[in-house]
């Protein structure tokens, strides 16, 4: 049992820095001389621009770093109430709360990358200055970790749902 309970606890965290890094890094599309994410744009690794409200559609990329966000948090709260409900649940309880947030960070996480899958071709195409240099590009590890992500909040989610509190 103390082996599945780590097993469990590092498949989490795990499931967390991943959320982090897809979040943060700046590689969701990546080409030879330019790299952007959810947040910025950057040529030559040197000229970094933000994308701010002048943005064409930036709504969409609102809504793709707000889900992101809130994925991350859901999947720490998720972490923090498993550790709680460790030691308040009675033996043969599940860890159904935990289960909850668990799988609503996996559906936010989802939904910001269908999002930026569906929407990235307009997004790139409508705002030629930012992406002057991103025709050729290619999704970057930052979005793979995010569908990555996906699958072990999912499968992390699950397995709370089915865990039970043993001695």
């Amino acid at each position: 049992m103390l082996v599945l309970l780590a097993f469990i606890i590092v498949f989490h965290i795990t499931s967390a820095a991943l959320l982090f890094i897809a979040t943060i890094d700046n590689a969701w599309w990546v080409g030879e001389e330019f790299f952007a994410d959810i947040w910025r744009v950057c040529v030559n690794n040197t000229n970094c621009t933000e994308i701010n409200d002048s943005y064409h559609e930036y709504a969409t990329l609102q809504a793709v770093q707000a889900t992101m966000i809130l994925s991350t948090i859901l999947c720490c709260i998720a972490f923090l109430i498993f550790v709680l409900q460790l030691f308040r649940l009675k033996q043969g309880e599940r860890f159904v709360l935990t289960s909850i947030i668990q799988l609503m960070s996996c559906l936010c996480v989802m939904i910001a990358a269908s999002i930026y899958t569906d929407r990235r071709k307009d997004l790139h195409e409508q705002n030629s200055e930012f992406y002057s240099l991103t025709s050729e590009g290619r999704y970057g590890y930052a979005f793979i970790l995010a569908w990555v992500a996906f699958a072990f909040t999912f499968i992390s989610g699950i397995m709370y749902l089915i865990l039970r509190k043993r001695k």
